[in-house]
């Protein structure tokens, strides 16, 4: 019994790298709604891993490892072969020019970046009640959001057929991965409304968007995350 209490929680875990390789493959392959279902129960299994952590009185460090880990496949490696495939279909050209290299290469630096983020994620004490920089997950639902929209109803068509905006927009998250930007995260250090007023924003301005605009929502409420969190730097404290 105390075998499972112990590891049950690296059990989901491990669920979460499993669930993050097979969306991976699939994305390669071609199929993004499987990816997309993928991504979905990684992001469902990564939250009640560290739950059921809690619950159950299992925290480890080795729990801790297995989360950045699976993560770093999930909300890692998955993001940065999404804009591997976005910018594919442009092989070496780049403002006209033929460059020495596919410039599909250069979305796989959402991957290095992630790696990095979560590394550092490790090291620091101080991201209990809010982030630094864009989180993993946050980061992926974004890059596959986008991707998803433009492949079921060419949403965003304007930025995927342009590499140019591929590429900025790989640079700025990438960058927003290993800022000092606070980002709001959904741990409740306090039930009193006045100090969450950052979380109910972000909440209603979410549900609003995902309501209003349904597929298109996703990538938009991830746009409105970082906004938000940017608005309300002050308030969000350790």
């Amino acid at each position: 019994m105390n075998f499972i209490k112990n590891n049950l929680a690296n059990a989901v875990t491990l669920a979460n790298l499993f669930s993050g390789s097979v969306g991976v493959i699939h994305l390669i392959n071609g199929d993004y709604q499987t990816t997309a279902i993928c991504i979905i129960l990684s992001l469902i299994l990564d939250f009640f891993d560290g739950f059921i952590a809690r619950a159950m009185k299992s925290n480890s460090e080795l729990g801790v490892q297995l989360d950045s880990l699976a993560d770093m496949v999930s909300f890692g490696l998955l993001p940065g072969i999404v804009m591997f495939k976005a910018l594919e279909p442009f092989g070496h050209q780049l403002f006209g020019m033929e460059l020495p290299f596919e410039i599909k290469y250069l979305g796989l630096f959402v991957t290095l970046f992630s790696c990095l983020r979560l590394a550092i994620f490790n090291l620091d004490d101080e991201q209990t009640y809010y982030f630094k920089g864009l989180n993993t997950p946050s980061n992926t639902i974004l890059i596959f959001g986008l991707y998803y929209a433009y492949l079921e109803n060419e949403s965003f068509k304007a930025i995927f057929e342009n590499p140019a905006y591929l590429i900025a927009i790989t640079i700025i998250l990438s960058w927003l991965l290993v800022s000092p930007i606070k980002m709001i995260s959904l741990k409740f250090k306090s039930m009193k409304l006045q100090d969450n007023y950052p979380k109910v924003a972000l909440v209603i301005g979410v549900l609003v968007l995902l309501i209003l605009f349904k597929t298109v929502g996703i990538p938009l409420a991830m746009l409105y995350y970082i906004l938000i969190s940017v608005i309300f730097q002050k308030q969000l404290k350790a």
